[in-house]
């Protein structure tokens, strides 16, 4: 009797570990902007426990709410501070120059081809994560495509020359430069302040982010030309903590994650799109509150034109030394395959 009670004790505890609770501590990203509230914040706290049956749950956070950059997300990450980290990939190309790759300003104009961009990338994307941060990806969401802000008049491209114009990330800054601006590196917080003062004259950032962050009250002009990509943010998972689940927990993690937040965020960038420029100019219907009153300038094809071949025979080519050629090959053989670009590398 004795050993029968045993054995059923012994059952009943393996079966209560092999379905024990994983509870995972997520930092995000800007805990103001929509990619937070309306998809980062709903995932981890509601759809994550939802779909593993309450097997995995999270306690959230974003980097902003810590007092810690974007930039260091990753490597606290990979030094097991938390054990998932959500960023803008442009923040750690200080750490990992490649990954700048990951998002080239103008050769996708619309979501479908965004996100086209981005699976061809993720390989690349993955062994970064492995190499540079000691990470698992996990999945990769957008931020609205990069608009351009400015306080006082412009009409077109041309009227960048000379302003001094904050940049989304290194590439950004680096068109910019090419383009005749002047590239400024201000944290995202400090745009309106900056702004308003006059330290820069304009700033790039996504439509939808700007809208929510007020940038609207301290400038008046929206350049919907996309100079700064679509703004990715890597999802990661510290790799010692990522290799610790059993196998099946690793594959149920990676699929909630792709379908309910970067799937979903996906889906609605398109449409987030159009909804984040009538928010800002007042033309068509704003379902996010109440409209601002931005004058848009529409970029002409001459000013896609100028800036594409600004991007292609200055801006990759000085990506592709300052990651190594190794990566421009790979870059090419994926990426530009898919947008139909091929960065020049030496031989």
């Amino acid at each position: 009797m004795k050993n029968t009670m045993m054995t059923a004790m012994t059952v009943a505890l393996l079966a209560t570990t092999a379905h024990a609770e994983e509870q995972f501590s997520v930092v995000g990203s800007w805990s103001s902007l929509p990619l937070y509230k309306q998809f980062t914040t709903p995932f981890w706290t509601e759809d994550l426990p939802t779909m593993t049956e309450g097997e995995m749950t999270a306690q959230l956070t974003s980097f902003d709410q810590m007092g810690i950059a974007g930039a260091d997300v990753l490597r606290m990450l990979g030094d097991g501070v938390f054990d998932i980290g959500q960023t803008v990939a442009d923040y750690t190309v200080g750490d990992a120059p490649e990954l700048e790759g990951l998002d080239v300003p103008l050769v996708a104009a619309t979501a479908d081809e965004a996100r086209a961009m981005v699976d061809a990338a993720r390989p690349m994307v993955e062994d970064i994560m492995h190499d540079r941060f000691g990470a698992e990806l996990l999945g990769i969401a957008p931020y609205p495509p990069q608009v351009v802000f400015c306080k006082g008049e412009i009409t077109s491209l041309a009227d960048l020359e000379g302003k001094k114009v904050r940049g989304s990330g290194r590439m950004t800054t680096k068109l910019l430069e090419a383009l005749g601006a002047e590239g400024i590196n201000i944290a995202f917080s400090e745009v309106p302040g900056s702004l308003q003062r006059g330290v820069i004259d304009c700033a790039v950032t996504g439509a939808g982010s700007g809208y929510s962050a007020g940038w609207w009250e301290v400038s008046d002009h929206l350049l919907t030309l996309p100079l700064g990509g679509w703004d990715p943010v890597v999802i990661a998972m510290n790799k010692d903590r990522f290799d610790g689940l059993s196998a099946e927990a690793q594959e149920t993690l990676k699929s909630a994650v792709q379908e309910g937040l970067e799937g979903k965020a996906w889906a609605a960038a398109q449409g987030g799109l159009e909804n984040d420029i009538a928010c800002l100019t007042g033309e068509g219907e704003c379902t996010s509150g109440e409209a601002a009153t931005m004058t848009l300038v529409e970029p002409s094809e001459a000013d896609m034109q100028t800036a594409r071949e600004v991007l292609e025979s200055e801006v990759l080519p000085d990506w592709a030394e300052r990651a190594g050629g190794d990566w421009a090959t790979r870059w090419n053989d994926s990426v530009g395959t898919v947008v139909g670009v091929t960065v020049p590398v030496a031989n």
